[in-house]
């Protein structure tokens, strides 16, 4: 195993200049650029849209600096609102203006994208005070943020006034200036959250979770009890309030329990809508899901994106026709409206202030190609008249439309340029670019390459889309090709920046490794988004046979057909989902991938989906537990350790609240015995995401650093050593 300290000494220099450590493999092209130069791009997240008037608001995150940037119409020019200064990991989520645009609202700390201890403090930067997270408050105007105390999920009040939000698992209320400290809503029992405002302010629905089951309560004033929403043995969930605050609609799911039944047989999920009138209580169902396989409980982003329109209608998102669509319902009754039919999904799913119009994010356009893009598209709630507004090569997302009705605001990215928010009218004009002069002068926008579509068919016939990176289409010779593999696994990686920033990170590593002279292929396996239910949700996958894992060794095989790929010099990474992926790859299949690099990824399913298999609490049992435990195990890269022979840079955090550290503490132990070659990086205390900038760029400089020398260098040597 390599010295760790080496490698560190390694990532330092190689974040500063590029090709330093290997001149002799260096390759001599104008198109060339540091780690630090793709990574230099700032990344916009959260952009909203107050209720009233045309006030914006997101955070922008610049090399680990996160601060708050609003605008407002007409002119729109931004403004930073804060003044974070160090890459010190905190996080800045949870943004919201209050509706009369006079504050706005942040959450700063904790990592919440994680699956477990989302609330808990993060300190990638070593601090030796644990850093807090605490929801803080600034006028929109400018002004000192002003703390409103520990806690999460911030909701701002309908008349501007206040602040609700969750702590120790009850609900607590401060005022939105800070100008009183927190106090406690009430008491319940289980855990209580997902408040949400009635519209004329009186009162807060919520959720009490508890446990095998939950409810919906309304909490009104501290002399009124809570009103709980025809209680049952279900799980309900998602409460939101008609216009006129008199009525809610909520989902409802069957509790947990009932016999045994089988690990591995595909099941349906039921769900169903109902509404309820506040002041009794009383509840009716207005829709069930298909007893379908597509019409259970979606899994996309948002879920089932309830909303209580205008004209009482319900809009509500489902696959039961095959693809995440949005349809809407009278609140009395009758059957749903298909508002976006067509072979595209819908997500990022926002409506208008009021409630006449809803805009998404969709794979959809007048290009072919557009199935792996995304362009905002808007549809009235009451008809299927669907508009896509952006077009072209472009990607937009996380539409918001401006509480006067007037302009949708978005984020905004090419294949080349990075993304920045945008606005455009609603109802159609041309697209400007909002703070385009964030992104640094010498960001290398005309180096990156356009990534160009292709498909190739796994052997069982699925066809499976992917994005080739080659910066020297026409250079002659062979060279190394790296397949990356991406998490989730419903993700979707596409032609060009992508909206989340942990695979804007992948993107930008696969452009730097392309101006290497790497040719790489980013693929879009099964159990994937944006091609319909069938392909996200296949049979035998993950923990049930991997059967994803057919689409992986296929993309190794097709860059082998391409004339300008060395067959012997194929490597695959991939974080999270993917880091499980190139483990498999590796463990099976040396002889195909000559080298890779495992970030934070799971080795073991009988340690992670199926350790609620093995902890058993009742007398029956599922009839076919041992054969799911060991399709578990055989679908587990740890199962294949016999066959393991390339190469692998492990790298993971060990604050990492997605994949238990555990994952690859196990893996280091299984490949020392079997001899496997395996390097390691442990960062301490930074967390699945990594959420200083630092370690991204240590993390990225190292992943190239190994490919450099598991699959340029050792062709170097061996070309000189044949001489």
């Amino acid at each position: 195993m390599r010295p760790i300290s080496t490698l560190a000494l390694f990532v330092a220099a190689a974040i500063a200049i590029p090709d330093a450590v290997h001149p002799q493999s260096a390759i001599r092209n104008p198109q060339s650029f540091s780690i630090s130069d793709v990574k230099s791009y700032p990344f916009p997240t959260g952009l909203t849209a107050a209720r009233t008037g045309a006030h914006i608001v997101w955070v922008l995150n610049e090399q680990g600096r996160r601060n708050i940037w609003v605008a407002e119409g007409p002119g729109f020019v931004p403004r930073r609102l804060t003044s974070y200064e160090d890459d010190d990991g905190q996080d800045v989520t949870s943004v919201s203006i209050s509706p009369d645009g006079k504050y706005v609202v942040y959450l700063r700390g904790g990592d919440f994208g994680s699956n477990f201890d989302d609330a808990m403090p993060v300190n990638p930067a070593g601090m030796p005070t644990l850093p807090k997270v605490q929801i803080w408050s600034v006028p929109f105007g400018g002004g000192e943020p002003s703390s409103l105390g520990e806690g999460e999920s911030p909701v701002i009040s309908s008349s501007s006034d206040a602040v609700a939000f969750e702590k120790d698992r009850q609900l607590w209320i401060v005022p939105i200036d800070g100008s009183a400290p927190a106090r406690r809503l009430f008491t319940a029992r289980g855990s209580n959250g997902g408040a949400l405002w009635s519209p004329d302010g009186t009162k807060l629905a919520f959720v009490s979770n508890r446990g095998d089951h939950s409810f919906i309560g309304i909490f009104t004033n501290d002399s009124t009890p809570i009103r709980w929403i025809a209680p049952a043995t279900a799980r309900d969930g998602s409460p939101r309030w008609a216009p006129n605050s008199r009525e809610i609609v909520f989902v409802r799911r069957p509790g947990s329990g009932g016999p045994s039944d089988s690990v591995l047989a595909r099941r349906h999920v039921p769900w169903s809508i109902w509404t309820a009138t506040v002041a009794t209580g009383e509840a009716r169902r207005l829709w069930s899901s298909p007893a379908t396989l597509r019409g259970s409980l979606p899994s996309t982003q948002g879920g089932t994106n309830l909303h209580w329109a205008a004209n009482d209608r319900i809009v509500f998102l489902s696959y039961m026709d095959g693809q995440p669509h949005l349809y809407s319902i009278a609140s009395r009754g009758g059957a749903p409206l298909l508002l976006t039919p067509g072979p595209y999904m819908a997500e990022y799913i926002s409506l208008s202030p009021d409630g006449r119009t809803v805009v998404f994010t969709a794979n959809t356009g007048p290009r072919p190609d557009d199935i792996d893009r995304r362009h905002v598209v808007k549809v009235p709630v009451d008809r299927a008249a669907p508009v896509v507004m952006t077009t072209g090569v472009g990607l937009e997302w996380t539409p918001a439309v401006t509480g006067d009705g007037k302009t949708v605001a978005f984020i905004s990215a090419t294949a080349q340029r990075p993304p920045v928010p945008a606005v455009m009218p609603l109802e159609g004009g041309a697209l400007r670019l909002i703070g385009e002069d964030r992104i640094p002068r010498d960001f290398p926008t005309a180096r990156l390459v356009v990534p160009r579509p292709v498909t190739y068919r796994a052997p069982d016939g699925v066809e499976v889309h992917a994005q080739l990176f080659d910066a020297q289409p026409n250079a002659g010779g062979r060279r190394p090709a790296v397949v990356y593999v991406h998490g989730g696994p419903p993700r979707q990686m596409l032609l060009g920046w992508h909206y989340s920033d942990y695979y804007a990170n992948a993107y930008a590593l696969n452009q730097y490794l392309a101006s290497r002279g790497y040719i790489v292929l980013a693929i879009n396996y099964r159990l994937g988004i944006g091609y319909g239910y069938e392909f996200h949700r296949p049979p035998h996958a993950g923990a049930q046979g991997a059967s994803e894992y057919l689409d992986v060794k296929a993309a190794g095989e097709y860059l082998r057909t391409l004339p300008n790929v060395d067959p012997r010099r194929i490597g695959i990474y991939g974080g999270s989902y993917g880091g499980f992926l190139t483990a498999l790859a590796l463990a099976r299949d040396s002889d195909l991938f000559a080298a890779g690099v495992d970030i934070h990824g799971v080795h073991d399913w009988t340690t992670e989906r199926a350790r609620g298999l093995m902890n058993r609490d009742r007398f029956e049992e599922p009839p076919d537990l041992q054969r799911a435990l060991e399709t578990a195990w055989r679908s587990s890269p740890v199962s294949s350790i016999a066959t393991w022979r390339s190469p692998v840079l492990l790298i993971h955090g060990d604050d990492d609240r997605n994949v238990r550290f555990s994952q690859t503490v196990d893996l280091v132990q299984r490949l020392e015995r079997a001899g496997v070659p395996f390097e390691e990086i442990v960062i301490p205390d930074d967390t699945h995401h990594w959420m200083r900038h630092a370690n991204a760029l240590a993390v990225n400089a190292a992943t190239a650093d190994f490919f450099d020398r598991k699959l340029r260098d050792a062709a170097v040597r061996a070309e000189g050593s044949s001489r």
